[in-house]
């Protein structure tokens, strides 16, 4: 397969760079790398150009295996098609309206879950690369351990928005209309990318943790299901049990799905795009410390 290296040493490179062979670059114990251990060590400069190789390196896997594009490509136009035909009509009835009345509920809903599904597609292949020996390849190069994992999840977010460009395409076929602006439509994209970067860290963490990709992803469905199908997402809450409503009330999923609900048909959107911030940011501050920290200790 086909890897980008990061750029070997040139006269004048300081230690600490990508290519480096220096002894400065050299631990007491035959390991290179040392600046890695410590990211507060490597400038933004020289951070940006690690992200960057290493967005190019997982971007040509990408295209040297294209069936990993197989989840975000079929994903959303499976569920939609699934969704709109099979709960379209009741759950439109329900809505007072018909089955068109639905693609405009569950589009915008479909949205939060394909930011969560292709998340856990971080975990998985964080694990698989410890288990191929990737991450030791990486533990002998002076780079920042944050700027393995910012790499994944900067391509990860590429494909989270290919899916929703899928996922909003089959909605126009099937009916969907924006009763807003376009600028709502962005805002609601860019709010789903948002809220699924933050989960990336989360199955990081959790494929850091296990110790297959089939225990991560066996763990992640024991996450995603409740989740998901406790929310309001595919059906409005109203129609719910009252224990279960409680638990819709404080789900994350909903308050996204909401917000992008709210967002594309033009309605008030009341609370729920701060309090999607809110969990995005609560989310992200802390998995990512404990991530990155588990990842510096395991690699």
């Amino acid at each position: 397969m086909s890897t980008t290296t990061l750029p070997t040493s040139t006269p004048g490179t300081p230690a600490g760079e990508p290519g480096d062979r220096s002894p400065r670059a050299t631990s007491a114990g035959g390991r290179t790398g040392t600046a890695s251990v410590d990211d507060a060590r490597i400038g933004l400069r020289a951070n940006l150009r690690h992200i960057g190789a290493l967005v190019r390196r997982n971007a040509l896997q990408i295209k040297q295996d294209p069936e990993s594009m197989f989840d975000v490509l079929l994903m959303p136009i499976i569920f939609t098609l699934l969704f709109v035909y099979v709960f379209g009509g009741s759950v439109g009835a329900s809505l007072g309206g018909s089955r068109d009345e639905y693609v405009n509920y569950v589009v915008p809903g479909l949205m939060a879950m394909m930011g969560m599904n292709i998340a856990m597609a971080v975990g998985t292949g964080v694990n698989d690369d410890f288990r191929k020996g990737v991450m030791d390849r990486f533990r002998t190069m002076p780079i920042a351990r944050s700027s393995v994992l910012i790499a994944k999840i900067v391509v990860e977010m590429g494909r989270m928005l290919v899916a929703t460009a899928i996922l909003l395409g089959m909605g126009f076929l099937l009916g969907l209309e924006i009763k807003s602006s376009v600028f709502h439509l962005f805002a609601a994209i860019g709010l789903s990318t948002v809220f699924g970067a933050s989960l990336m860290w989360i199955f990081i963490l959790l494929g850091l943790t296990m110790k297959t990709a089939q225990a991560v992803q066996g763990a992640a469905m024991l996450v995603l299901m409740p989740l998901q199908f406790g929310s309001s997402i595919f059906a409005p809450p109203s129609t719910m049990p009252g224990w279960l409503q409680s638990f819709t009330d404080y789900n994350p999923l909903s308050n996204l799905a909401d917000a992008a609900r709210s967002l594309i048909n033009g309605q008030p959107v009341g609370h729920s795009v701060w309090l999607t911030l809110a969990w995005s940011a609560g989310i992200t501050l802390i998995s990512m410390p404990l991530a990155v920290a588990r990842f510096r200790k395991k690699s």
